[in-house]
Order: C-alpha cells, then sequence, then structure tokens
C-alpha cells in the first residue's frame, strides 16, 4: 500500500512539474531528442526525454521524466539507473520486467513499479509480438549522472 501511495505520489509530482515547465519554460529545458539503444540481435527500445530539470529546495538532484517505447517483441539491455530512484508508468501495451533476483513480473496498460537506486533490471521486454508498449518513466536521480547504463557485452 504504501508503494502504490509513493507511485501515485510521483505520478503526481510529474504531472505537476510538467504543467509548471509548460507555464515556466525558462526554468527547465526540455529534450527532443529521441534516441535508440544500439542492438544487433534484437528490436529495442526507444527513450524520448520530456522534462528534466533540478528538484527545487534538493540540493544536487534532478527530476526527469521521459517516455519509453517498445516496438512488438522489444527487449532492452539489462542495465543499471546508477543511484536514482525510478518509477515506471505503462502507458500502452504489456511489458514483462525483472529485477535483481525477483521473478518476472508482467504488466499491463495502467500498472506500475518502482526501482529502488543500484537495482539490476536484468529484463525489460514487450510481452507482444504485435503490438507495441509505452511506459512512462520518472527518475530522481543524482544531478548529471547517467540515467540508464546497459551491462556490458561479455
Amino acid at each position: 500500500m504504501i508503494g502504490i501511495r509513493i507511485a501515485g505520489g510521483l505520478l503526481a509530482v510529474a504531472t505537476l512539474t510538467a504543467a509548471t515547465a509548460c507555464s515556466t519554460s525558462n526554468q527547465s529545458t526540455h529534450a527532443t531528442e529521441t534516441t535508440a539503444a544500439a542492438a544487433s540481435t534484437h528490436r529495442s527500445e526507444t527513450f524520448e526525454p520530456l522534462l528534466q530539470q533540478a528538484l527545487p529546495g534538493v540540493k544536487g538532484k534532478s527530476f526527469t521524466s521521459a517516455v519509453v517505447d517498445f516496438p512488438p517483441q522489444a527487449k532492452a539491455m539489462p542495465h543499471r539507473h546508477g543511484q536514482a530512484f525510478v518509477y515506471a508508468y505503462v502507458l500502452e501495451g504489456t511489458v514483462r520486467s525483472k529485477l535483481d533476483d525477483k521473478p518476472v513480473t508482467t504488466y499491463h496498460r495502467g500498472e506500475n513499479w518502482v526501482e529502488q537506486p543500484g537495482a539490476h533490471h536484468v529484463l525489460t521486454e514487450n510481452a507482444s509480438r504485435t503490438e507495441p508498449a509505452k511506459l512512462l518513466v520518472v527518475f530522481v536521480s543524482n544531478s548529471g549522472d547517467e540515467l540508464k547504463v546497459d551491462d556490458k557485452k561479455s
């Protein structure tokens, strides 16, 4: 129950922050480029930053929101988000996720999860062979930190 309240609170913060950014664009940085993770053996996700700004009153911390699109059969490389606290909300489709040594969980549109700082995201994939999936992802991170670091290929 506490996790749901925290996640809902972060979504409210994301909404309020986005609305504030629209009215005070000189205080925030909007990213417009869409980047695709490089992958030679499978389709991968795309990451589109929506808003990034310093958290007022929280020195050294930043708030970032992004949309992550997963084409059919796409999967992300195993990765970490450093010391960021991450909230993910399924906007569209179905996503399978596995954190650390926990079991694989399937999330449908309207469902969400959180990732604690330092968590290893072993699996993130679109569960459908034919339909796209889309996530809203919110990061609270140390300012300047990379938001996603893929595992090194062996």
